[in-house]
């Protein structure tokens, strides 16, 4: 909202290094990175735990999700770049569907056959266009935890 006071609190006390407009609009990126978080979460992992048990094959396994997280954004660059908009624009979860359904039904004995299969997914960029983003008109707060059972009226008498 216009002309609404907020305040951070942040340990980055020099104004003339960490100017205070530059730290606001870091903080509304912040809110990007969780929404990447997000998607790791409960659009490559379908919210399930990581399997490995031993502290190396956990890593073997992060990576794994960091590197298969970082082929999607990136061919969802591509895609953003075919429908000439923004690759934050492009629905992850839509996409990701779409880029592991090449991956899983169609013939990869050949490997010639993935530039094909990836060239007609660009081909349908359009698709997986996200709306414009709608401006907020209420930042974001945490909820008051609603009541289980209404209050009990007390009249007057």
């Amino acid at each position: 909202q216009a002309g609404k006071i907020r305040r951070y609190i942040t340990s980055l006390i020099d104004s003339k290094i960490y100017p205070l407009l530059a730290l606001a609009k870091l903080y509304a990126q912040r809110w990007e990175i969780e929404m990447c978080y997000r998607e790791i979460k409960s659009g490559l992992q379908e919210s399930k735990h990581l399997r490995s048990k031993q502290p190396d094959l956990i890593y073997q396994e992060l990576w794994g999700v960091f590197i298969a997280y970082n082929i999607l954004r990136r061919q969802m660059k591509y895609m953003a770049q075919r429908a000439k908009v923004s690759p934050l624009r492009i629905s992850f979860h839509i996409a990701s569907i779409g880029i592991l359904n090449i991956l899983r039904f169609d013939s990869l004995d050949s490997a010639g056959n993935l530039p094909k299969h990836l060239e007609s997914l660009l081909e349908k960029s359009r698709r997986y266009v996200l709306p414009e983003r709608r401006v907020r008109s209420c930042p974001r707060v945490v909820k008051g935890k609603p009541l289980k059972y209404p209050r009990k009226c007390q009249s007057i008498s």
